[in-house]
């Protein structure tokens, strides 16, 4: 191995020329003054010294503390410290070792170190503030978390990445830990996570063993609209009445009623319950009748045959009955527009075809249409019979249809309880049943109070003197 004296006389004698700084005297000159400045290091190397780092700032200071927490949170990634501050001389290197080579023999001259000898050896540290996190909290930044830890982070909105759950039975552990939470956002974060890395013969499979997963997965799919992984997931678990009740509610999406009706025919060979099918087969059924309506009346109207109406498709059946009995009253039973037909079709109970065609046709003003309501024709003629609902209801009815007085009277008079008729007759100001009512009880003293609510010199002012001058009558005060 060649000296430094060998390479010294190599390099003088080679025909290029070495790299200088400059004249031998300048280099020594600089050597020199290096060698005071790490002399007048050695000296101070007492605690109290003051030190300052390379801003200027005195080491130890609010300034510095402050400036080397913001270069230590820039380099936490990095590992290394950027800004390296004057330390004492005893600490294996100076200012003097980042510009001082090694002596000759390859020794370090006195005590000091080069650059690179400072950097590789190991008990020498650089001197800077370094700030770092308790050792617990390393493990944030971690993945390695079993299924009960990793559960808890979610609960309580922690990051967790779920990735490292790769076998079926890490995956159906932590499923089973964010069960054990009682928390649905837990367990909608891993049935999302299962979902997206398990094949759904396999997620139906374990789901149908965790009824409580199964209820947030069938929510959570509910909500996000994905209907057709529900209608497998209904499938593959047998519960086809659901799965037909979810595609049925479909026809709310669809806005063309030919369509719609088209769509409601195909769910009849749906598996419904025995209840909801007969109601499948009646949705289908009043939206064909509704278009047979539509259709016919629409004609009418643009022949001027019939004044412009609003729609009556997709309306429920009773609205679709009171619009019947509005504008086709008078049909046969055997037209698809009568209510009559209406009523058969759908078997409407009678309660409820009679409230629907009293109000249509008190509304309506045809007061010989609600008389014949509450009259039946047999062998020997018409007879009046009891309506399906009380007469204080249908008078009621008739009252907020505005009905005349006289018709008023034909039905308060048909109510049984006396005073509940008379009541009914004084609230509707029927004078006359009030006026006979009085007479039969042979209440004089009412007679003459009630005689002051009457117009003066009406007919039942007449009347009622009438019957208070009449000395057959025998009243009893």
């Amino acid at each position: 191995m060649k000296s430094n004296t060998d390479d010294e006389e190599f390099w003088t004698r080679s025909r290029l020329g070495a790299f200088d700084f400059g004249p031998e005297d300048e280099v020594k000159e600089s050597r020199q003054a290096v060698n005071q400045i790490s002399h007048m290091v050695e000296l101070n190397n007492d605690d109290d010294m003051q030190k300052f780092s390379w801003s200027g700032d005195p080491v130890g200071s609010i300034s510095w503390s402050v400036r080397e927490t913001e270069l230590s949170s820039q380099s936490t990634e990095k590992g290394v410290a950027d800004t390296p501050s004057i330390i004492k001389s005893n600490s294996g290197y100076s200012l003097t070792s980042l510009f001082k080579g090694k002596a000759k023999g390859g020794l370090p001259e006195k005590n000091f170190l080069s650059f690179s000898d400072a950097l590789d050896d190991s008990p020498v540290r650089l001197h800077t503030a370094e700030i770092r996190n308790p050792k617990f909290e390393y493990k944030d930044f971690t993945s390695d978390w079993s299924p009960e830890e990793s559960s808890r982070r979610l609960q309580q909105g922690k990051a967790v990445p779920l990735e490292k759950f790769r076998s079926l039975r890490d995956k159906l552990s932590l499923l089973d830990s964010a069960i054990s939470t009682n928390d649905g956002n837990v367990i909608t974060a891993v049935l999302i996570h299962l979902k997206r890395t398990l094949s759904r013969e396999v997620l139906f499979r374990e789901l149908a063993s965790r009824p409580t997963a199964l209820r947030h997965f069938i929510q959570y799919l509910n909500e996000t609209g994905e209907q057709k992984v529900l209608l497998q997931l209904l499938g593959a678990l047998g519960r086809t009445e659901e799965a037909a009740l979810l595609q049925y509610k479909e026809h709310l999406s669809i806005t063309d009623d030919n369509k719609r009706r088209d769509f409601l025919k195909s769910c009849l060979r749906l598996l419904f319950s025995a209840e909801d099918s007969a109601h499948v087969e009646d949705h289908f059924t009043l939206l064909e009748r509704q278009l047979m309506i539509q259709a016919t009346d629409r004609q009418a109207e643009c022949g001027g045959k019939l004044p412009k109406r609003a729609s009556v498709l997709n309306m429920p059946l009773i609205t679709t009955l009171a619009y019947c009995c509005f504008n086709h009253y008078s049909k046969p039973e055997g037209n698809f527009s009568s209510p009559l037909n209406i009523r058969q079709t759908f078997k409407i109970t009678e309660k409820q075809y009679f409230m629907t065609a009293l109000a249509a046709r008190a509304e309506m003003k045809a007061w010989p249409d609600v008389d014949a309501l509450f009259t039946s024709r047999k062998w020997l003629g018409l007879t009046r019979k009891k309506p399906p609902l009380s007469f204080q209801r249908v008078v009621d009815i008739l009252q907020k249809n505005s009905a005349p007085t006289q018709v008023l009277q034909d039905y308060v008079a048909m109510v049984e309880d006396a005073e509940l008729r008379i009541s009914l007759a004084q609230k509707h100001n029927c004078h006359d049943i009030v006026i006979n009512m009085y007479r039969d009880q042979k209440d004089r003293l009412q007679m003459i109070r009630y005689r002051g609510k009457v117009g003066r010199g009406s007919a039942e002012e007449r009347k009622i003197d009438e019957l208070l001058n009449n000395m057959q009558i025998r009243w009893k005060n």
